[in-house]
């Protein structure tokens, strides 16, 4: 794991902080909060009760510090309005609404959130921001997008780098934060992918022998890909929960323009992230150029084609939501992507809770070498970092400390102890204090489910054969190419080889149109943090 960047850097980031506006001495005195007596006691007990029914009636207890209910209640920001951007509810856009109005309630302050589409997120905040004019202070967007916004944001102040939430952030998420040795974004959420399967059907002996007779193959969690297709293929069109309904093999994100770029990135990493072979995953770093089309992307998208016979109805067009519903409503025995899924299967309503179980992404029995132009054989296994939603705060705004303080307050301890519970919030683990099993023991999880839940999540962390996003600029272009040959392959329209070679040439063009020294500079922060173990 890499030491914490933000260590040596939080008298840059400071520093970097007070330059960071344009606003003049007056502007900035009227963005300094009020004194007024707190509106909470420290240590209070914390509910989402109130505001309504589809919140846990959990309570935890207000962690005392700078970000919590009883400090953030002192200010008064009164006759100040805060802009704020985020996605569509419910995924990072409902707890970005629920927060604003509890910061109106506490602050005296006004907030307006503004929702949008994941496919108009990208344009709503970058476009006024290149203009000069940010439409907005706040703004929460997929981390991927670093190399893009970047230029326009305001580094986290010293004192909220010192908070006690902002410390136990891990070293992983830290880095997704920083660029150019500043920390730029502030940590909200800490997105993985990994594999999420029914531990009942795979535990119960009548489906154990049953497919030891149709395989000869004991039945147990899959660790290759090759394992979870044969297991996927088993359990299509069976009735596992015995309801008189079918159920199937896999459930994954595969609508061309939700986010099916990373899902297939998922399936990608074990045989394209060779831990003998330094210098890019996507590109050659020194040549820059696309390497989506090599052996082992191939090999990935073969796989992803041969899975849609194992798919629910409809499910070659799922989106994120059909996969959490599809999962965690206990349709599908397996699937693969973020925290969600697993979440929503363990809420205190589902028909499947303590019945899921977590697990490292499948890896593979051979990883291509680029170098060699040839396939190692040998058993290898990759830990995907894919984003994550994120947020910041425009280097433009004229109410920046208002800003950083609804992030501090969003983030705090007591509001991610209960974000992390609701399935449908996008929130999940980012912290090292997420990672003990008694936090999520107390959720009403079972010991052993918690346990391989933490282990799973913490085990990537370590792992020093990694994968993250491509975090360049124009991330977007290129993730919306390999969307679309992805989408071509598996409609049938073209080969696994053809659809990745039109990738492969559609990059490069993207390349050349922002400039090779750009992207290339860019890219080398992501294969610092792919390549140090």
């Amino acid at each position: 794991m890499r030491s914490r960047p933000y260590k040596g850097l939080v008298a840059v980031a400071a520093a970097a902080a007070l330059t960071a506006t344009a606003c003049t001495a007056q502007d900035e005195a009227q963005q300094k909060p009020k004194e007024k007596t707190a509106l909470f006691k420290s240590g209070s007990d914390i509910s989402y009760q109130k505001y309504g029914k589809n919140y846990p009636t959990t309570k935890v207890k207000d962690v005392p510090g700078s970000c919590s209910y009883e400090s953030i209640s002192r200010k008064d920001y009164s006759g100040q309005t805060l802009k704020i951007i985020s996605h569509a509810v419910p995924v990072i856009g409902e707890p970005t609404q629920l927060h604003a109005k509890q910061f109106e309630e506490i602050t005296g302050g006004k907030v307006e959130v503004v929702n949008v589409p994941f496919g108009e997120l990208h344009q709503k905040i970058l476009t006024p921001l290149q203009a000069g004019q940010p439409a907005y202070d706040v703004m929460f967007y997929p981390s991927l997008w670093i190399g893009d916004m970047a230029p326009y944001l305001a580094p986290v102040p010293e004192k909220y780098l010192n908070t006690t939430g902002m410390q136990d952030v891990t070293a992983a998420y830290m880095d997704v934060a920083t660029w150019d040795g500043k920390v730029v974004q502030y940590p909200v959420d800490g997105d993985r992918h990994y594999l999420k399967i029914r531990a009942d059907v795979l535990k119960d002996p009548k489906w154990q022998a049953q497919y030891k007779r149709a395989t000869g193959k004991d039945l147990k969690v899959p660790t290759t890909w090759t394992e979870y297709q044969d297991i996927a293929e088993a359990f299509s069109g069976k009735d596992f929960d015995g309801d008189g309904k079918k159920n199937y093999g896999s459930a994954e994100v595969t609508k061309r323009d939700d986010l099916t770029f990373s899902a297939f990135i998922s399936r990608a990493a074990p045989y394209v992230k060779n831990p003998d072979v330094k210098g890019g995953v996507f590109f050659d770093e020194e040549t820059m150029k696309p390497l989506i089309n090599t052996p082992g992307f191939v090999r990935a998208l073969q796989d992803m084609v041969k899975a849609k016979s194992t798919w629910a109805p409809g499910g070659a067009n799922f989106g994120l939501g059909d996969e959490i519903f599809s999962f965690g409503g206990g349709q599908t025995l397996m699937s693969y992507s973020w925290d969600d899924a697993f979440i929503q299967a363990q809420q205190p309503d589902s028909k499947i809770r303590n019945t899921v179980q977590a697990a490292p992404l499948p890896g593979s029995t051979e990883v291509y070498n680029r170098t060699t132009r040839s396939w190692d054989k040998k058993a290898n296994q990759a830990a995907y970092f894919t984003w994550g939603w994120t947020s910041a705060v425009a280097k433009a705004s004229s109410h920046q400390e208002m800003a950083f303080d609804y992030l501090c307050f969003f983030s705090n301890e007591a509001n991610t102890a209960l974000d992390l519970t609701i399935g449908r919030f996008g929130v999940n683990p980012y912290r090292i204090s997420h990672f003990a099993p008694e936090f999520w023991e107390k959720q009403g999880w079972d010991k052993d489910v918690a346990k391989a839940y933490v282990d799973t999540l913490s085990g990537m962390e370590e792992n020093p054969n990694r994968v993250f996003d491509l975090r360049v600029p124009g991330v977007n272009q290129y993730m919306s190419a390999l969307a679309n040959g992805v989408a071509a392959a598996l409609a049938g329209q073209e080969s696994p080889q053809r659809a990745l070679d039109g990738v492969a040439r559609e990059w490069a063009k993207i390349t050349d149109q922002i400039g090779k020294d750009k992207v290339q500079s860019a890219y080398r922060n992501v294969v610092a943090l792919e390549d140090e173990s």
